[in-house]
């Protein structure tokens, strides 16, 4: 069993599920203690469903209370999971750039040039789609409110309707010149001394939602939380305030008030939510984001476990099944061919979407989608079965102490079982060959193009 895999579980069609039958048997119920709404489950077959994806900042699987974390507790999003999947191996690029350029054009670093947070910056309508539009040309009305600074161009620029964006990363107050002022549809606004960052952000998806609750719709929620540098929450205590804790506690907070809202409009039986994390947790709080007591290998920006390994769940009352943990493999490409099945969108035939549908997953009717992920950044990649790791220089990782520890396995030191995964998954290396796709030319460290290291400053 995946360490990541708390709660006592049976077996059920390739899912791990918790063993509630009361759970299992009632959602409505549940959902009925969480929202204050009854509901009707299934949607409606005449459309398909709302599409809302909450992406959290630098928040990795030992933030997270249902993942196991030793100081953290995020009642609300252990509520969702309950209601939904959990997946206990979803993988990303270990830097936020990078990460959301995966998830919003279904295709790897290599082939669109974002190896790098610099060369996200660099990508062009005219040469990648994102999500955005293939919704939007399926009658979707589409709205992206947060974090936008890595992408170039405005939202409206790559297929959304509305948009709310600021600048820089982990903006809450006015106190610095990134949260001086934001962009509401082109129009640039002042954050005034009395406005929260996160509430705003959460009033202006409630009111997207509001308005546009009779048609489909779809939601891009990139948080501010809990990227550094954190401020205090308006919950936080007057006197010695654990920032992390707080902010991550406050994220909660909203999650809750959303799913609260969702069912206030009845709208609950028709929402697909996916909660995930756009990489590890970050370098200063990766000492404190135990699970067990053990602290994960690695952190945000590296291509250990705890760099590309985040949390993920996935909501959708109905049709997946309450209090579900997926132990197979995925990676962020895997949206945007998922959004599109479900919107009934035909893929482009013109470019290589790497990404594969979950749709199969999600019903029941496949237990596992993929059988390994790929993660790049910079010069540097690996591709990742559920219990072995082979990179870019060729060295094979047992990763049956994952997320804790990876074990490199020397050739010279090979069992049947290692020689076997490493002709494998060198196999996939050769058929992606990375090397023959666009190389980065940055200063190794996935942050900068074409200069040398500096700072952290804006990923």
């Amino acid at each position: 069993m995946d360490v990541l895999s708390t709660a006592p579980c049976v077996q059920i069609r390739g899912l791990t599920e918790i063993g509630s039958t009361s759970m299992r048997s009632f959602p409505a119920v549940f959902w009925l203690l969480l929202t204050g709404s009854a509901v009707v489950w299934g949607g409606s077959p005449d459309r398909p469903p709302n599409l809302i994806f909450i992406l959290a900042d630098d928040l990795g699987v030992g933030n997270v209370g249902c993942y196991g974390s030793d100081r953290y507790r995020t009642p609300q999003i252990d509520r969702l999971a309950q209601s939904g999947l959990r997946y206990t191996r979803a993988y990303t690029a270990p830097l936020c750039g990078p990460s959301r350029a995966l998830i919003m054009t279904g295709r790897y670093a290599f082939r669109t040039g974002a190896t790098n947070q610099d060369r996200v910056g660099q990508l062009k309508p005219a040469a990648e789609t994102m999500l955005s539009v293939y919704l939007r040309q399926a009658g979707y009305r589409t709205g992206a409110f947060g974090k936008w600074s890595q992408f170039p161009l405005q939202p409206s620029d790559w297929g959304f309707d509305e948009y709310l964006r600021f600048s820089g990363s982990g903006v809450y107050r006015n106190t610095d010149a990134k949260g001086e002022s934001y962009v509401v549809n082109g129009e640039s606004r002042r954050l005034t001394a009395d406005q929260y960052m996160p509430d705003l952000l959460h009033e202006r998806v409630v009111d997207f939602i509001r308005r546009h609750r009779e048609q489909p719709f779809f939601v891009y929620y990139s948080l501010s939380s809990v990227h550094g540098e954190l401020l205090p929450t308006p919950d936080s205590p007057a006197v010695e305030p654990d920032l992390m804790a707080d902010n991550i506690s406050y994220m909660d907070k909203l999650i809750g008030k959303l799913l609260s809202e969702l069912g206030q409009q009845n709208l609950l039986q028709s929402t697909l939510i996916v909660f995930m994390g756009d990489n590890g947790t970050g370098k200063g709080q990766a000492d404190e984001a135990t699970i067990g007591g053990r602290r994960l290998a690695g952190q945000k920006g590296t291509m250990q476990e705890g760099g590309a390994l985040v949390p993920l769940i996935v909501s959708w009352p109905g049709v997946i099944a309450g209090g579900g943990v997926s132990d197979g493999v995925m990676d962020s490409t895997d949206f945007l061919p998922t959004f599109c099945e479900l919107a009934g969108v035909t893929l482009p035939s013109d470019r290589v979407i790497d990404g594969r549908s979950l749709v199969a997953e999600w019903r029941g009717t496949q237990a596992q989608h993929r059988k390994w992920a790929f993660v790049q950044l910079a010069r540097n990649w690996y591709v990742r079965e559920a219990q072995w790791k082979l990179n870019q220089a060729g060295e094979l990782f047992d990763m049956g102490g994952a997320p804790f520890a990876e074990s490199l396995v020397p050739q010279s030191a090979d069992t049947p079982d290692s020689r076997e995964a490493r002709q494998r998954l060198q196999a996939v290396l050769d058929g992606l060959n990375p090397a023959g796709g666009i190389l980065d030319d940055g200063d190794g460290s996935g942050r900068h193009a074409g200069r040398k290291k500096e700072g952290n400053s804006g990923d």
